[in-house]
């Protein structure tokens, strides 16, 4: 993980708890978190279901909120924001990767990688080029036109991955990205996110797979809504 001393915090979860419930059947999904993720870290998160690890991933994702605690990305202080300026932020400061593509079936790569900057306001023009980029840097330079049923499950995961990274995020957020993909297929994603990491990229990502992990710089083993260590790894 990078050096506290040496990057700024990205984001930064402080004595986080999350209930769902009340009562006696009231559950404690987040207890007391401490998480911090700095510019440039890359970091595996990994628990048995029912640790907290999806939970946490979602309110770093700013799709949740916290019951108690603080949450801030990229120094704005999450919790104090109304849902119209947390759509905003997520939109600005977040890129999302799932296992799912949820790629717009009817939409060629070009135009499904384009989507969140007609959100964030980027002229046409801009989008396109900027869109056009954003293929090639993931290797999909000569299937932009090409919609979802004309590629691969490993391309149409490029595809989600140009998205994400499109508006330039604080933080790059994958939750079991490789989860819908054959071994050789998980190899090449993996190998673009070591490329992205290298870049600069931040990368945050939620995996039940030891070799998936062990891509990553730092593991975060969640337990009962806790960090039970941080498994600081030599690659």
């Amino acid at each position: 993980m990078a050096d506290p001393t040496a990057q700024r915090e990205v984001a930064r979860l402080s004595d986080v708890s999350k209930l769902y419930g009340s009562g006696e059947a009231t559950v404690r999904a987040l207890d007391h978190l401490d998480l911090t993720v700095h510019q440039g870290d890359y970091l595996a998160v990994m628990g048995a279901s029912g640790s907290g690890k999806s939970t946490a991933m979602n309110i770093i994702g700013c799709l949740d909120r916290p019951s108690s605690g603080s949450y801030s990305l990229n120094g704005v202080a999450v919790e104090s924001l109304d849902d119209d300026a947390l759509a905003d932020l997520r939109n600005q400061e977040l890129g999302f990767v799932f296992q799912q593509f949820h790629l717009l079936p009817h939409a060629t790569a070009l135009d499904n990688v384009m989507l969140p900057m007609i959100y964030a306001g980027v002229s046409a023009t801009e989008r396109r080029r900027r869109a056009a980029e954003a293929l090639e840097r993931v290797g999909l330079s000569d299937r932009m036109q090409n919609r979802p049923n004309q590629l691969s499950g490993g391309q149409q995961q490029r595809v989600a991955i140009a998205r994400a990274i499109i508006n330039q995020p604080a933080l790059l957020l994958a939750d079991e990205p490789t989860g819908a993909l054959d071994s050789r297929t998980t190899d090449d994603v993996l190998n673009l996110f070591d490329d992205l990491h290298r870049q600069g990229i931040t990368l945050v990502m939620v995996t039940h797979e030891d070799e998936v992990a062990a891509r990553a710089e730092t593991v975060a083993h969640f337990r009962d809504g806790r960090v039970e260590r941080l498994e600081r790894q030599s690659n």
